[in-house]
């Protein structure tokens, strides 16, 4: 069974553990603006979504809770800088970092602190789940695993650079899972999730700020030296390896991986697929911007933003345009998609929820 975030729910970065990047909720055909909520600054992380609730960060150093039916804000809690990770929505809490290092747990119905755990460096990536433990990365380069409800520090791992990329589990159920994490020291780190330690160490040749998604026993991810790799994580091996030879350019944006597809955007300003068993390209598609966001699956469409302004959302097969909406501002943000809305920010600090609207003069339905 792939994963998938639940059709109700979109509770962290990608949606689930494996860090997947698709929805199991459905979008109409022609999605319509329901609500905008404007924050005091730029919006360039991911919201959450549970509950009915949206939550998501700013540069304006806050922590938005915001009514997933309305947009109407429901509490706003001041961080000690930019909140640009993602936040992470598990049990009773929400959890974010800010990029003074500092990571917090607030209560998720009041925005009141529970627990704050501070680090030697920026904390940029999300918090992933595994049971009652979270795992986060930071710009100190350590991973940590704490305590879900005390925030208690149960291991940490050093890595020999900045971690900038969310941390993928490969199995939040299992008894023997592992965290697969990628960052400025040029390797991606399998690490075993009950202690820490290094389970395998794969050379990428570049530093990586995307963030790896997991699809079985492979992990796909994109590097600032102009390749995307594929790899096997438990044999720690390269399976693959795609570069253009026309374009040198970084990737910022996770995968996802759809029927045989390895697809992600560019700062070469385009949307590609690969194959995901070769490497080999598929289709491309151009935008007017870089492409940091992360593409996320509804269905058989991809929903991605660009710099340009744009939210698009393309056939996932073949690459062809479907729909677009004109945002304005740089989209660097990626999508959230649940309970049949998708909610995504601006650099200009509007965040924009789209769904079926109704019209109210047809009287009740």
């Amino acid at each position: 069974m792939r994963a998938a975030a639940p059709p109700d729910a979109w509770p962290m970065f990608r949606g689930d553990s494996a860090l997947s990047g698709i929805a199991e909720s459905s979008l109409p055909e022609n999605p319509k603006v329901l609500w905008r909520f404007e924050a005091g600054d730029a919006i360039t992380s991911t919201a959450a979504i549970a509950d009915g609730m949206v939550y998501v960060g700013s540069d304006d150093e806050h922590l938005y809770a915001l009514d997933l039916a309305t947009g109407a804000l429901r509490w706003k809690f001041k961080a000690e800088g930019f909140v640009r990770s993602s936040p992470t929505v598990t049990g009773d809490f929400v959890i974010f970092g800010d990029d003074h290092g500092v990571v917090r747990a607030l209560d998720r119905r009041t925005g009141a602190l529970r627990w704050a755990f501070s680090t030697d460096g920026e904390v940029i990536s999300s918090a992933n789940v595994i049971g009652d433990r979270i795992i986060v990365g930071s710009y100190d380069s350590f991973v940590y695993a704490l305590r879900r409800d005390s925030g208690e520090l149960l291991w940490k791992t050093e890595t020999e650079g900045r971690v900038h990329a969310t941390p993928a589990i490969s199995d939040r159920y299992a008894e023997s899972a592992f965290v697969i994490v990628s960052g400025c020291d040029e390797f991606l780190h399998v690490l075993d999730a009950g202690d820490g330690r290094s389970a395998q160490k794969v050379a990428m040749g570049s530093v990586a700020g995307a963030s790896p998604v997991i699809a079985g026993e492979r992990t796909y991810i994109g590097t600032y030296g102009n390749t995307v790799r594929g790899l096997n994580w438990r044999a720690g091996e390269t399976l693959w390896t795609f570069t253009d030879p026309d374009r040198e350019f970084p990737y910022m944006s996770s995968a996802v991986v759809y029927e045989g597809l390895v697809i992600l955007g560019g700062r070469d300003k385009r949307v590609r697929a690969l194959d995901a068993d070769t490497g080999k390209s598929v289709w491309e598609f151009a935008t007017k911007g870089r492409v940091d966001g992360s593409p996320v699956i509804v269905g058989k469409r991809i929903f991605v933003g660009s710099q340009d302004g744009v939210l698009y959302a393309l056939d996932a097969k073949s690459g062809k345009e479907l729909w677009r909406f004109e945002a304005g501002g740089p989209i660097s943000a990626s999508p959230a998609v649940a309970a049949g809305r998708l909610v995504i920010g601006t650099e200009d600090g509007l965040l924009y929820c789209f769904g079926e609207k109704h019209d109210e003069s047809a009287g009740p339905r």
